[in-house]
């Protein structure tokens, strides 16, 4: 599926999770469940910039693969894996096991982009023959 069906099927499953962006490896904004596009950019923003400190403070470039904030208000959870990006924030408290499952398990549905295929002309495949 889709980064889109992910994210709509992770809200319908995932009662915990207020917003979530999924990133591509690139840093950019693959889908959200935000229509509003400057909540979008401020999340991926954070997601961006916590994985770039928690990268400073690793060993080894080693890649980051999860970091969480806990926060009075609600939490902030970012996990990386297989070139994407997923971070989500929550209400208070949250079940970090479960968010984490539910995240990673959005981020593994995303199948990888189909490679374009070049079409072959006649030309081409009369040359090769």
């Amino acid at each position: 599926m889709d980064a889109s069906q992910a994210l709509a099927e992770l809200r319908e499953l995932s009662a915990q999770i207020a917003s979530a962006v999924v990133l591509g490896a690139d840093g950019a904004v693959l889908a959200s469940t935000s229509e509003d596009s400057g909540a979008t950019e401020r999340l991926a923003g954070s997601a961006r910039d916590l994985i770039t400190a928690a990268g400073e403070l690793g060993v080894d470039g080693r890649e980051v693969t999860r970091v969480e904030v806990e926060l009075a208000e609600g939490g902030l959870f970012v996990i990386s894996e297989g070139g994407r990006t997923i971070a989500a924030t929550t209400g208070p408290e949250p079940t970090s096991g479960l968010v984490v499952y539910d995240l990673r398990t959005c981020l593994r549905s995303i199948d990888e982009p189909a490679p374009k295929r070049r079409r072959s002309t006649r030309k081409a495949k009369e040359e090769a023959e």
